[in-house]
């Protein structure tokens, strides 16, 4: 009812519907990013872009640095051209063996071409390295790559990632989810009330971030 008075009222200011229906959306796409947050970002792509043109820029100049290349593969693997990442993450595997951020990037760069055998290997190093670097985010990216054909498999990596992160709505989301195909109904349930009881506890700073797991989670509850 309020999103059709303020549909009539923009229009009795606009004096088009079509401006109107259109300002309307933006309006309603700013309040759920700013409050919700299921929606992706419009602008962040754009940004993403600029960022990956000025690091090959800089790379032009200075093929041999290694920090540029490392942030390149990681805005490459957010853009999900993880065959790119990975030319880019194997130029520089000599002088990043020790790195456990490293092995995790190249790890989500063959998760995410499809090479779970190479993707697990590359975390499992990571996590050697490092057990909780990015805060168990291995484990949670294993979980989710093995949810659909080793549930098992992908119940263990995602509990270890419990663990370590005790906090991540999303961890409990994806357990709860994995308990769903199982048929482990009871279990998948007290997943879904843990990450409800996990956000509602989380200090505000971090409620943005969670709040789309822990919606989902309710929604998936109904």
């Amino acid at each position: 009812m309020k999103t059709f008075f303020l549909f009539g009222l923009l229009w009795a200011l606009l004096g088009n519907p079509f401006v109107a229906l259109i300002v309307l959306l933006i309006v309603l796409y700013v309040l759920e990013r700013r409050f919700v947050g299921l929606t992706p970002s419009l602008l962040r792509p754009f940004r993403r872009q600029s960022e990956i043109a000025k690091l090959r820029r800089q790379l032009a100049l200075n093929p041999h640095d290694v920090s540029a290349k490392s942030e390149l593969a990681r805005l490459l693997i957010e853009a999900k051209k993880y065959g790119e990442a990975r030319e880019v993450l194997a130029g520089i595997e000599a002088q990043m063996d020790h790195s456990a951020e490293y092995w995790s990037d190249l790890g989500l760069a063959e998760l995410g071409l499809g090479q779970k055998e190479r993707g697990e290997r590359a975390m499992l190093r990571a996590l050697e390295i490092s057990p909780r670097v990015k805060y168990g985010l291995p484990y949670l990216r294993l979980g989710e790559a093995f949810a659909d054909s080793d549930a098992e498999k992908a119940l263990n990596y995602l509990q270890r990632f419990r663990e370590i992160h005790s906090s991540s709505c999303e961890g409990y989301y994806r357990l709860g989810s994995v308990y769903a195909r199982l048929g482990r109904a009871e279990q998948a349930r007290q997943a879904d009330r843990e990450c409800r009881e996990i956000y509602r506890s989380l200090p505000s700073y971090m409620k943005r971030r969670e709040r789309k797991w822990a919606l989902r989670s309710w929604l998936r509850s109904r």
